[in-house]
């Protein structure tokens, strides 16, 4: 009888902290992140994704392969929404809601804006769903960065967008359109 009653309970607790913790419920390894544009006028441009942390491992090359397409952090897709249209290295970008991915190479990476949203991130299956591809400048931080950091720096009339994890920096610059 007290196996009837006590298994019932044990899956019911488990599927719980499954689904909570699916729900970003409780401590995440990876925490969620954000960092926002100010174009000036009202407009921005506004990044949420998971920050996850070097832990002492080699990162790219290793953990991220390069010429792979990558998630751009951790956990769900990484989210970039401009308020209104911009470019982005060079493309345009409506206003409007998207992903982010990111293929790193040792000494160039390429930025991929992705009209798809609400995906987990990887595996990725979204080529058919892609904005633009453009190019990124890649250079070597003074020392290593532990968490993945995407941040913004107000360069003239928009901002420069920086990914800087371990010792690589990738940045590519955006203007309201």
């Amino acid at each position: 009888m007290q196996k009837r009653i006590v298994f019932p309970i044990a899956l019911t607790i488990l599927f719980t902290s499954v689904a909570f913790a699916q729900m970003g419920g409780g401590s995440r390894p990876s925490p969620a992140a954000s960092a926002t544009c100010d174009l000036g006028g009202g407009k921005t441009v506004k990044t949420n994704y998971s920050s996850p942390r070097m832990k002492g491992r080699k990162i790219y090359g290793d953990l991220v392969p390069f010429g792979e397409v990558w998630r751009t952090g951790a956990n769900e897709a990484t989210t970039f929404t401009p308020s209104a249209d911009v470019v982005v290295g060079g493309k345009t970008v409506p206003a409007g809601n998207y992903t982010i991915f990111t293929v790193p190479t040792a000494d160039k990476w390429t930025l991929i804006v992705n009209k798809k949203t609400g995906e987990w991130g990887i595996p990725y299956k979204y080529e058919s769903d892609e904005l633009a591809r453009v190019d990124m400048k890649v250079s070597k931080l003074a020392s290593p960065v532990e968490n993945f950091t995407i941040s913004y720096e107000k360069s003239g009339s928009g901002c420069t967008m920086h990914i800087d994890w371990e010792t690589t920096r990738a940045s590519v610059d955006i203007s309201a359109k």
